[in-house]
C-alpha cells in the first residue's frame, strides 16, 4: 500500500503537484522539471532559524576599546543564556515520534526507508538541534521539520545531540558525523519526501501533548492540594458533599468534588461541626468552599483538550496526501497542516494553569494571614511573630508567579499576521502558544511547590496547636478548679465555668496570634477574669485568689508552649491527624525529600567550620519539590492519592487516569 502511495507521485498522469514540481504556497504558480533541485531549495530555504553560538571565549567577548586589565569595566555579556534559542531534546524526541505516527499512516508518499532512518534517530538518539522560533504553524511547522529532515540528510551546516545521558556526556555533533558514528546511512530523499517531512503539524502537536501530561498531573495536585488546605484552614467536607454535584451534574464539578471529599477521609482536622461553634464562620471562604466548582471546568477544558490532541498526534497532516480507497488512486491538496485544532487545545490548557493558579494562591495566602487562618501565626512563623516572617517571602512569591501566570493566560491566537505572500494569510500560531502553555505550566509549577511547602507548614502548626493545647487543658481546669473552687458562689457551676473558661481562652488564643507567646499566652488567661469575677463570692480573697490563679496559670502555658514547640521541631509529626490523601504528600515531602518544619534554626547560616553544609533557603526548599515535579517523584504520589480514591469510588469520568 506504501508502495502504490509513492508511484502515485511518479504517475505520468500528474503533472502539477503543489511543492513537488510547483513553487510552494504563494509561489504555487512557477513550474520546474528540476524536482530534486526544488526539494533541496525547499529545505535550505526553511532552515532559517537562529540559534546561538554553544560556545564563547574570552576572545569573543566584546570588552571596549579602553578596558584596561584589572579595571572595573566588564565585556559586553549576553542577556539571555544561548539555550533560549533552541527547542529542549525532548520537544524534538516527541516530534520525530508524532512524525513518525503520522507518516504511517501511509497517506504521505513517503518510503518505508525513509520512515526507518528517521526511527534511528530516535533508537540511536541522535536529537537535531532545532531552533526554537520561527514557526507559525500554518503550513504545519515547517522550519523546526526541516532542521530534522536536514539531519536525517546528514548536513554538515547542522548539527544534533548525541552521547550518554546518565554519564553527562550529551555533547553536539555535526549532523553527518553524528550519524556516521551511529551506523546511520543519511538519506537521500525524493521529490515528494522532502516535502512529506517538513509539512505537517507534528511539532505543534507533540509540544501540545507534553504540555498536557503536564496539565492533567498539576490539576491532580492541585486537588491534592486543596484537600490538604482544607485540613490546614480547618476547613468542612460539606462543600464536597456528592448531593452537591449532583443537583448541578456538571462532570468536572463531581469529579474534582468526589475526589476531595474522599481525599479528606480519615482526617481529624476537617471541622464536621458545620459552623456550630459561636462566632466561628458557617461556610468555608470561597478557595476551598467553592473549589470543585472552580476545579471542574478546568477538568472539563483538559478533556476536550485531551481529545483534540490524542485526534492530532494520530492522524496524517501534510500536503498533498493520497487517496488509495477509491480504484483509481486519489491525489487530493488540502489543508490539513492547520494546526488550529492544536492551538485550541493548548490555549484551554494555559486558562486552566491561569485559573487552578488563581485558586492555589488564595489558599496560600489565607494560609500565611492570620486573619483567614483560623488561628494559625502571621507568616506561618514556628518561631516567635516578632522575630521571624518566613513565609512572607513565599506570600510575595506566590503574587509575582500568578501575576506572570494571568499574562500567559492571554490568547495567541489572535495575533496572527499574514505570512508568505499573502498564502497563509491565516495561520494557527499553535507551536507558539504551545511553548507559552509550557511556559505557564512550569510557572504554575513553581507556585504550588511554594503552595506545598506552605500547607505543609500549616499542618505541623496545626499539630503543635493540637498538642499543646491536649496538654494544657488538663492542667487549666486542674489548676483552676483548685485554686478558685472555694471561692465561687455556686461550687455546684464549677464545671460549667470551665467549660466557659476553655472556650473563651482557646477563641482568644486564635484572635491573638501576631503576638508573642510570652505575651498571648498570659493575655489570653487575664481576658478571662471578666467572665469569673460574676461567679466569686464578693471577698478581697477571692479576687487576690484569681489574681494569683491566672498568673500562675499563664506562666505555666509559656512554658509548656516552649517546651512542646522545641519538641514539634525536633521531631513532631501530623500523620495522626491527617486525611488519606495529605497524609501520603506529607509524608512524601517530610520523609522522602526532606523538607523540614521551618523553625528558627532551619535556615541559620553556618558560622563555624564544625557545621557542615551550606544552609538552607527558603527557595532552595521550594526549589527541591519543584524538581521532584520535573523529575516525575512527586506525581506518581499524587497519582496513588487518586488511586486510592478509585478504589473507594470510582469515578464515571476518567480523564486524571491519563496520567
Amino acid at each position: 500500500m506504501v508502495d502504490l502511495r509513492v508511484s502515485c507521485f511518479q504517475s505520468p498522469s500528474l503533472t502539477d503537484i503543489s511543492g513537488i514540481n510547483t513553487g510552494f504556497g504563494g509561489s504555487a504558480d512557477t513550474r520546474t522539471k528540476a524536482v530534486d533541485k526544488l526539494k533541496e531549495d525547499l529545505l535550505s530555504g526553511l532552515q532559517y532559524g537562529i540559534v546561538a553560538e554553544t560556545t564563547a571565549t574570552s576572545a569573543d567577548l566584546d570588552y571596549g576599546e579602553d578596558h584596561q586589565e584589572g579595571s572595573l569595566s566588564t565585556p559586553t555579556l549576553p542577556l539571555k543564556h544561548e539555550v533560549n534559542t533552541v527547542m529542549p531534546e525532548s520537544w524534538v524526541r516527541a516530534s520525530i515520534l508524532v512524525r513518525l505516527n503520522s507518516l504511517a499512516h501511509g497517506a504521505s508518499g513517503i518510503l518505508p526507508s525513509t520512515v526507518k532512518a528517521l526511527l534511528r534517530l530516535l533508537h540511536y538518539d541522535v536529537i537535531p538541534r532545532v531552533p526554537l522560533h520561527g514557526s507559525i504553524s500554518a503550513s504545519g511547522d515547517l522550519s523546526p521539520l526541516a532542521y530534522i529532515a536536514g539531519v536525517l540528510e546528514g548536513k554538515p551546516s547542522l548539527d544534533a545531540y548525541v552521547g550518554h545521558r546518565r554519564n553527562a556526556e550529551r555533547r553536539l555533533e555535526r549532523a553527518d558525523i553524528a550519524l556516521s558514528n551511529h551506523a546511520i546511512n543519511p538519506v537521500v530523499l525524493t521529490a515528494r519526501e522532502g516535502l512529506a517531512l517538513v509539512n505537517g503539524t507534528s511539532v505543534s502537536a507533540a509540544v501540545a501533548a507534553l504540555a498536557l501530561h503536564e496539565a492533567l498531573n498539576l490539576t491532580a495536585l492541585s486537588q491534592v492540594l486543596t484537600a490538604m488546605s482544607v485540613e490546614a484552614l480547618r476547613g468542612t467536607d460539606e462543600s464536597f458533599d456528592p448531593f452537591l454535584a449532583a443537583v448541578r451534574p456538571h462532570w468536572g464539578q463531581a469529579e474534582s468534588s468526589r475526589n476531595i471529599h474522599n481525599m479528606l477521609n480519615g482526617s481529624k482536622l476537617v471541622d464536621r461541626g458545620h459552623g456550630s461553634n459561636e462566632s466561628s464562620l458557617r461556610q468555608d471562604r470561597y478557595s476551598i468552599r467553592t473549589a470543585s466548582q472552580w476545579l471542574g471546568p478546568a477538568l472539563e477544558d483538559l478533556s476536550l483538550a485531551n481529545s483534540q490532541i490524542t485526534t492530532e498526534i494520530n492522524s496524517a497532516t501534510d500536503n498533498p496526501l493520497i487517496d488509495t480507497s477509491t480504484p483509481q488512486p486519489r491525489l487530493l491538496h488540502g489543508g490539513n497542516f492547520q494546526a488550529k485544532a492544536i492551538t485550541s487545545a493548548v490555549e484551554k490548557i494555559r486558562q486552566s494553569a491561569q485559573s487552578i493558579g488563581r485558586i492555589l494562591f488564595t489558599q496560600c495566602t489565607e494560609l500565611i494571614n492570620p486573619t483567614t487562618s483560623r488561628g494559625l501565626p502571621p507568616n506561618l512563623v514556628a518561631a516567635e511573630p516578632s522575630e521571624s516572617f518566613i513565609f512572607k517571602g513565599t506570600d510575595i512569591l506566590i503574587a509575582s508567579l500568578l501575576s506572570e501566570l494571568g499574562f500567559l493566560s492571554n490568547p495567541v491566537a489572535s495575533h496572527v499576521q499574514t505570512a508568505e505572500m499573502g498564502n497563509q494569510a491565516v495561520n494557527s500560531l499553535a507551536l507558539i502558544s504551545a511553548r507559552y502553555t509550557l511556559d505557564a505550566l512550569d510557572i504554575l509549577s513553581q507556585l504550588a511547590a511554594a503552595h506545598l511547602v506552605a500547607v505543609c507548614q500549616a499542618l505541623d502548626l496545626r499539630a503543635l496547636q493540637i498538642r499543646f493545647l491536649a496538654s494544657l487543658e488538663p492542667e487549666f481546669r486542674t489548676l483552676m478548679r483548685q485554686d478558685l473552687y472555694v471561692h465561687l458562689t455556686t461550687p455546684d457551676g464549677m464545671d460549667n465555668l470551665l467549660d466557659a473558661c476553655w472556650r473563651v481562652f482557646t477563641a482568644r488564643l486564635d484572635a491573638t496570634t501576631s503576638l508573642d507567646s510570652v505575651v498571648r499566652l498570659p493575655g489570653a488567661v487575664a481576658d478571662l477574669q471578666p467572665l469569673i469575677i460574676p461567679s466569686l463570692l464578693p471577698q478581697a480573697e477571692a479576687l487576690k485568689a484569681l489574681i494569683a490563679c491566672t498568673e500562675h496559670l499563664g506562666k505555666h502555658a509559656v512554658g509548656l508552649f516552649t517546651m512542646i514547640r522545641k519538641q514539634q521541631l525536633r521531631e513532631g509529626d501530623a500523620t495522626g491527624l491527617l486525611g488519606q490523601a495529605s497524609k501520603r504528600m506529607y509524608t512524601y515531602i517530610r520523609k522522602e525529600l526532606g523538607i523540614p518544619f521551618v523553625g528558627p534554626e532551619t535556615l541559620a547560616t553556618p558560622t563555624c567550620p564544625e557545621q557542615s553544609g551550606r544552609g538552607l533557603t527558603m527557595g532552595a526548599l521550594n526549589g527541591k519539590v519543584r524538581a521532584a515535579m520535573v523529575n516525575g517523584k512527586l506525581y506518581r504520589v499524587v497519582v496513588e492519592c487518586i488511586k486510592d480514591v478509585e478504589k473507594e469510588n470510582p469515578p464515571k469520568r476518567k480523564i486524571l487516569a491519563k496520567l
